[in-house]
């Protein structure tokens, strides 16, 4: 089933997206500092890893909204489909900064590892487990509520910095997890933790990085999509059947390019009225789709020479 997305203008996704950049700015500043704290005072390389994490966040928010403020611009002379794209270049930055983060971390986590000196590493203490436990909660909180603006505006960049608030907290586990074995006397583990939390931002920041490759270079719509547009543009009176669907995802809206069937007796403006009545339908059924393009074709040819799309849809649907 399709999911059904809020309409709203450029003005307002702006809006939104700025309220929660800043909301995670904001937290991602008291977090890090409190983690930075925690981690220096208690001797817990884990949970200065994790201070860094969460310093990268605010970098990650401001080039949301940055990203964000360009890609709400209307489209002009220069780019005459839009600046969509642009949020998807953001969601890129993110998931390099994401990479590198994770890289300087497990970095630091295999020279202790590599070192075999555990005797001599320290111990953290109880302050880091405390700074843990916060950043675990915060942190799944400003997930939760990042991901559901992300969602409400299909927007690449939010999605992107929402899994950057979940790879956060996940990487709090993995600190949580390792300073309290190295207090039950494993002081390797705090080193261990760290090591796992880095694969963890990396996996991240591959996911975003894929996703928003997949919406700059054409990708076509997910297959469910397609059908349904097809079950639309097949359910308008007038067209015998569909020729060719063509889909690709511009940032986070679709352009469709889609030829009809129609009866080749039919006059010049009748088969006009029918390709604006499955542009309308489509355009009022679909929300993401930005731009249609709609061809008529004469009911002979296409049904001599043409495998109905329709009829294929069908076939594998069943």
């Amino acid at each position: 089933m399709k999911k059904h997305l809020e309409t709203c203008s450029h003005a307002e996704f702006e809006r939104a997206a700025t309220k929660v950049s800043m909301v995670s700015i904001i937290g991602n500043l008291i977090l890090s500092v409190l983690k930075a704290l925690a981690g220096v005072i208690a001797h817990s390389g884990a949970m200065i890893s994790d201070a860094v994490h969460s310093a990268s966040d605010v970098f990650s928010s401001i080039i949301v909204i940055i990203g964000v403020k360009i890609s709400a611009k209307e489209s002009d002379d220069e780019h005459p489909y839009g600046h969509e794209r642009f949020e998807c270049v953001a969601a890129i930055v993110l998931s390099v900064v994401l990479f590198l983060t994770g890289l300087m971390i497990g970095i630091g986590a295999v020279q202790d590892i590599a070192g075999g000196d555990y005797q001599n590493l320290t111990i953290p203490g109880v302050l880091s487990l405390v700074a843990a436990f916060i950043s675990i909660i915060s942190k799944e909180a400003m997930y939760w509520y990042t991901r559901a603006y992300a969602e409400r505006y299909d927007s690449s960049a939010l999605m992107a910095d929402a899994w950057h608030h979940r790879s956060d907290a996940l990487s709090s586990v993995g600190a949580l997890i390792g300073i309290a074995a190295a207090r039950m006397g494993f002081p390797v583990m705090d080193a261990v933790a760290s090591l796992v939390i880095c694969f963890f931002i990396a996996k991240a920041a591959y996911d975003i990085f894929k996703d928003a490759i997949d919406k700059m270079v054409d990708h076509s719509c997910d297959k469910e999509t397609e059908s349904a547009l097809l079950h639309c543009a097949v359910c308008q009176q007038g067209v015998l059947g569909i020729d060719m669907l063509h889909t690709r995802v511009f940032g986070n809206k679709i352009y469709v390019d889609i030829e009809i069937s129609a009866d080749s007796r039919l006059s010049l403006s009748e088969g006009h009225r029918i390709a604006e009545q499955v542009h309308t339908a489509i355009e009022q059924e679909f929300p993401k789709v930005k731009h249609i393009m709609v061809h008529v074709n004469p009911a002979e040819v296409a049904a001599a020479d043409t495998l109905k799309l329709s009829e294929k849809a069908e076939e594998k649907n069943n």
